[in-house]
């Protein structure tokens, strides 16, 4: 696998196209879903990496996006959740956990770390990092986050990040939706 890092590097980059995959999801309170990245093309999609379920930091960001998801399908946007548990983890850990059961965003599976490896966020513990990718409706890669494994993402901000790229002008730091922004890029 090290020799191919390099080449997955050099594929994985900011306007070019985002690697498509498919894998099995929980979704609907099922574990017989399975989703593309290209099931939703026409929409942004934040693509969102977490090590694994039924740990300390990743409810507090799956739970939050949850609580904001209806602001993120107001301005289009899927919510992809993905860590390398399989299916049955995330319903296991969606049936304890009230808050990780009402998120209404597919858990995609990626048992193989396929995904993970092709967006560059396979820890070498085997574990993906917190890698936050936002992919425009033309399945292009705009945005990418990635944090090592003990610090949480924000999810106001990549919302935010989201709302400036919709603009699809020039946006200052800190700009907010109905701010004036600099101009056309």
């Amino acid at each position: 696998m090290s020799e191919q890092v390099p080449e997955q590097i050099d594929e994985l980059a900011i306007g070019c196209p985002a690697p498509d995959f498919e894998a099995p999801a929980y979704m609907d309170k099922s574990v017989d879903g399975k989703v593309a990245l290209s099931d939703y093309r026409g929409k942004w999609v934040l693509l969102f990496f977490y090590p694994l379920d039924f740990t300390f930091v990743c409810p507090t960001e799956l739970i939050e996006l949850g609580r904001m998801q209806d602001q993120f399908e107001k301005h289009n946007c899927q919510i992809l959740g993905v860590s390398i548990d399989s299916v049955y983890s995330h319903q296991a850990w969606a049936q304890q956990n009230k808050e990780i059961g009402n998120i209404a965003f597919p858990l995609v599976s990626d048992l193989t770390k396929e995904i993970s490896f092709l967006y560059n966020v396979l820890h070498e513990d085997g574990m993906s990092l917190r890698g936050s990718f936002l992919i425009d409706p033309d399945g292009v890669l705009q945005s990418m986050t990635v944090n090592n494994l003990p610090v949480g993402r924000n999810p106001k901000e990549l919302l935010r990040t989201l709302k400036a790229f919709q603009t699809g002008d020039l946006c200052p730091t800190s700009w907010e939706e109905g701010e004036k922004t600099l101009g056309k890029a």
